[in-house]
């Protein structure tokens, strides 16, 4: 549409310009011509010209910077999509891991011999919940969690909470 628009009033103002060169000329083939009157439709025809030169060179610009702007979009949508393809293939890997160090951590569990409601309090103490959070989460009283985190502390030959979080957390630490 602005290139329509453009078009338009470029020729319009040529056609414009046409015309008053048209008018200079027959007023100039008169006999009795009137000088001021040639001098202004000269200056006329010449204002109308450098309109039209500015017209020309400013649209000309604007479609540069346009064509520049969408080379910059076309390559900052490139750069954006190759980072959505990493952070894709990153998540990917991550979910991998984090399925793969789960699947340890389960094997380690099932290795202290803890019954299924222990590992389930082991995972939410390695998640960092307080005894009274994992016990509103399993609907039982804190007492019993306390005491099955004292049975997987047992089984597991570890001192306390930090002792068990750090025996699965420590690899990461290197």
């Amino acid at each position: 549409m602005p290139r329509t628009r453009d078009s338009f009033f470029i020729i319009l103002l040529i056609i414009l310009t046409l015309l008053n060169v048209l008018d200079f000329t027959s007023d100039y083939q008169e006999e009795d011509h009137n000088r001021l009157h040639l001098l202004m439709e000269g200056l006329i025809i010449v204002f109308s010209l450098l309109g039209i030169s500015t017209l020309v060179r400013e649209v000309l610009q604007r479609r540069r910077e346009v064509d520049n702007l969408r080379g910059q979009l076309k390559i900052t949508r490139n750069d954006l999509s190759a980072m959505n393809s990493n952070l894709s293939e990153l998540n990917n890997k991550l979910g991998q891991a984090s399925r793969q160090y789960g699947e340890v951590i389960q094997e380690q569990l099932t290795a202290w011999d803890l019954t299924p409601s222990e590992k389930e309090v082991a995972l939410l103490l390695l998640k960092g919940l307080s005894f009274d959070e994992i016990a509103g989460m399993r609907d039982t009283k804190e007492k019993t969690v306390r005491q099955q985190a004292t049975a997987i502390y047992r089984k597991s030959g570890l001192a306390g909470r930090h002792e068990f979080a750090a025996w699965f957390f420590e690899d990461f630490l290197q």
